[in-house]
């Protein structure tokens, strides 16, 4: 029996919120996070989009490609709370809620609370609830697997939703373009043009031995995809791989005395973050990025997990100095990985100095 999946996506999330709680906000161009002179954009709103205006670009470049964009700052508290609300409505249908972000999940209704046979009607139902609920819209895709209910559900966005049934399966694929594959990035999809890969049917073509040759491990991925066959679950407890935080300075910095204060502010946050969620680690990265946008990380891990504030300062400090940084720095970001998220491991309290 073919599964019943839902993704949700919530309709540029972050700018929606600001939009819905500040009126004169509404229909204008809006950009959360970043400003004109530096930092990276969060989130942007529809108004924004048309002058190609996207998460992740810097500031600078939004600002130059839409001259009249308004920079907010982010409130994920905020952002939070509505997220609660709209998943609060997604356990009203089943408690197979795989949460990808605050702002989207997917939603396994093979089975669910209200027995209603149709995805397609379910998801309709949750749209609707959400933005009664919140005054949010919601665009959703529906399929028999993630892989296709998360494509899906970019299709008719903003507020839309479309549904790909069992049958419709194999000529979507084919006749989808390469770079809408979800997972597929662009330096993928750009490798894939070079070798004659513009379609779901020019993949299609290519043994299994063909694509793991170009690809690797993913080139049994992508001979399985293109085919329907994805078989990952939705997870309704995903593991947790790292935790992290981070900051663009408004001015850049050169000397580590300076990086040292910032890293101590992100080490606290950091900190409290893994008390809340009960949460220890064994690897410790930092992650430095450069005037010029060059990233670096350095790392390092000891046989012990921990989570106080001193001993991960310690080590995020022994990282700053572990080689002289290469130009001024626009980024620092603090994390904690290799966590004791296995049900058998517990966190342990440790109190150890390490000598460097």
């Amino acid at each position: 029996m073919n599964r019943k999946i839902i993704h949700v996506d919530m309709d540029a999330f972050y700018a929606s919120v600001e939009q819905l709680d500040f009126p004169e906000l509404r229909g204008k161009a809006l950009a959360v996070g970043g400003s004109e002179e530096r930092g990276v954009i969060s989130a942007a709103s529809y108004e924004a989009r048309k002058f190609g205006v996207r998460s992740a670009m810097s500031g600078v470049m939004a600002k130059k490609n839409c001259p009249h964009l308004i920079f907010v700052k982010p409130r994920f508290e905020r952002y939070k709370e509505v997220s609660r609300i709209i998943r609060s409505v997604f356990y009203e249908y089943t408690d197979l809620v795989e949460p990808l972000a605050l702002d989207e999940a997917f939603l396994d209704v093979t089975e669910n609370k209200i027995g209603c046979p149709s995805a397609t009607l379910i998801a309709h139902e949750i749209r609707m609830k959400i933005l009664e609920r919140t005054g949010l819209t919601a665009s959703a895709g529906i399929s028999i697997n993630k892989f296709l209910a998360k494509i899906a559900s970019d299709y008719n966005k903003p507020n839309g939703q479309k549904t790909i049934e069992p049958d419709e399966v194999i000529e979507f694929l084919e006749e989808l373009e390469i770079k809408k594959f979800f997972g597929i990035g662009k330096k993928t999809a750009d490798k894939m043009y070079h070798l004659g890969i513009f379609t779901g049917r020019d993949l299609k073509t290519k043994s299994v031995e063909f694509l793991t040759e170009h690809f690797g491990k993913s080139g049994q991925l992508y001979y399985d995809i293109v085919r329907g066959v994805s078989n990952s679950p939705v997870r309704p407890n995903r593991t947790i791989k790292s935790v992290g935080t981070e900051r663009t300075f408004d001015e850049n910095l050169s000397s580590e005395i300076y990086i040292e204060s910032r890293i101590e502010s992100l080490v606290e946050e950091l900190s409290l973050r893994l008390k809340k969620q009960n949460l220890a680690g064994k690897t410790i990265t930092l992650k430095i990025k450069y005037s010029d946008f060059v990233q670096q990380t350095r790392s390092t891990t000891v046989p012990y997990f921990v989570s106080d504030y001193d001993i991960i300062l310690d080590l995020a400090k022994s990282l700053l100095y572990q080689e002289k940084l290469k130009d001024s720095v626009r980024l620092i970001g603090v994390a904690l990985s290799n966590l004791n998220t296995d049900e058998k491991k517990k966190p342990i309290a440790v109190q150890l100095s390490f000598d460097f």
